[in-house]
Order: structure tokens, then sequence, then C-alpha cells
């Protein structure tokens, strides 16, 4: 993929923002895939029971069948994760399990090729309508928003804004979330600090659409710090940022770290790195503060 030079401005970085962005988006989805088995963090305010209660209603044995038979299929799978979620919502729909299976068809709607982006909209909205803390949801949305954010689009920076409380939330979610006692306490870090790192991902691509660079490179560089193989795309726009702050041996840096990762990015990196290297070279030196 051909893409502008990013060299003259911030008019540019419009322009390219989507080509970038759309460049294959690597482990982010596959971490997101992970993130099916995320443990949910019990709902605030619960009450105690009565003291007598009534009898529980009886579970539908068809129902539950159905259910363990959507719950069972692998999360590669977005095309049979589909077709049995909406049969289930189809036919069961006020299910205690809706929630659970708007959460996974959320997911498998993105991951479907090509993703079906208006159907995953839909189903986190009505995800998070039945449990405003589904991390797994609010981390991925708030990821993808950002990602396929045109500016043209008048919705744009509604959508933008909400991708910012998705993944501010989740990052709250996921400060207090309970190991569940049924998780090795190895899975349960794993998967906590990759949604952690998604979430500062999803905001600083967020901050970039809004042109806030200094905001992006400082959520990009805590998503680096944390993960041992840095994506190219996120290194590339961690670059642009320093470009636009000024910042250019910092630009350099992220430019050339992109250029040592095989990717549709990987020669423009290395392009860029070398401009910006020159770009640092020529800058004023920092004046010395004056001895007292």
């Amino acid at each position: 993929m051909k893409l502008p030079s990013v060299g003259s401005g911030i008019g540019i970085v419009a322009a390219i923002v989507a080509a970038v962005l759309a460049v294959a988006p690597r482990s982010s989805a596959q971490s997101a895939q992970q993130q099916q088995q995320a443990p949910q963090p019990a709902k605030p305010g619960a009450q105690a029971p009565p003291a007598q209660q009534a009898e529980a209603p009886k579970k539908d044995p068809e129902e539950e069948k159905a259910y363990a038979a959507f719950f069972a299929v692998n999360t590669q799978d977005s095309d049979k994760l589909i077709q049995l979620g909406e049969q289930f919502l189809q036919k069961y729909p006020t299910s205690s399990y809706r929630q659970s299976v708007y959460s996974r068809l959320t997911s498998a709607y993105y991951n479907k090729q090509p993703p079906q982006i208006d159907k995953m909209y839909a189903s986190a909205d009505k995800a998070l309508e039945l449990n405003p803390d589904d991390v797994t949801v609010l981390v991925l949305v708030g990821w993808v928003i950002p990602h396929i954010s045109n500016p043209n689009d008048l919705d744009a920076e509604r959508r933008l804004n909400k991708a910012e409380g998705y993944e501010k939330h989740a990052l709250e979610v996921l400060s207090t979330m309970p190991k569940p006692a049924n998780l090795a306490d190895d899975q349960f870090a794993k998967t906590k600090a990759a949604a952690i790192l998604q979430a500062h991902e999803g905001l600083g691509l967020v901050y970039f659409r809004q042109q806030k660079f200094a905001e992006s490179a400082a959520e990009l560089q805590i998503a680096e710090k944390s993960d041992p193989h840095p994506d190219a795309t996120d290194l590339y726009v961690t670059g642009i940022d320093f470009q636009q702050l000024k910042r250019y041996a910092e630009a350099a840096d992220a430019f050339q770290k992109c250029g040592q990762i095989a990717s549709g990015l990987q020669d423009r990196c290395k392009q860029n790195a070398d401009a910006a290297k020159k770009q640092a070279a020529s800058q004023p030196a920092a004046p010395v503060p004056p001895k007292n």
C-alpha cells in the first residue's frame, strides 16, 4: 500500500491515517480473541438474598443445550459462532445467557472476513446494556473505532469520544477486577495484561485521530513498554506523534523500531527514520541554563 508523505504537516496526517490504521491490525485482534474467556466482574450494588426465596425457575434443557453448543465453538470460527448465536437469540430472546452471547458475537462480527462492523456495534450496545463492565466488549470496540474512523464521517467525533470512554472505563474495571477462583494466577495475569495493553493502544489511536499528539504518544508508549512484540502501526503512529511535537530524535527511534518489523509499513518507517534523524541533527540545541 503506497502512503503519502507525512512530512508536510497535520493536513497530511489526517489524509493518511485511514490507510495507516487499516494495515492488518496484528495480535491485538488475537488478544481480543483471547479475551473471550476474560472474567467479568460482579455487578456492583448486589443485595444479599432474602431469608426466604421463591423457588428458582427450572432451566429449559433445550436452551441449556443450545447455549453449551454455542459456547463450545472455537473463537476462530466466526461464521459458526454467528450462526449459532443468532439462532440462540432468536429462539431465546429473554435468556439469562443473552449478555454472554452478545459479548461473543461482538468479537465474532469483527473477526469475520470481511468484518461486519454495524452488527459488531449493535451487539456491543446490547451486551453493554446488560453489563456495562464487560471489559471484552469495551476494550475491543474502543480499539476498533479509531482504526476504522473516517474523518469525513459526520459521526466520527462522537464515535471517537465513545471509544475513549470505553477504554477509560475498561481500565477502571480492570484495575479492581478480582481473580476468579477457577482461573490460574498466570492465566488471569496474562489475560488482564493483554486487555490493559490493548486499552492503551486504543486510547493512543483515539488521541492520534483527534490530533492530540502528546496524549497519543504517552498512551502508545505505555503499550509499547508492556508489549514484548510491539505493533508496527503503533510505532509508526508514535513516530508521527513525535514529529508533530518536533521531538525528532524520539520520532527517529520509533520509526527505526517500526522499520525492524516485517509489515506493510516497514519501508516507510525506514524512510521516515532517516528523515527524522536529519531533522534531529538540524534542530537547534536546547539553551543551556545559566549557572547560579
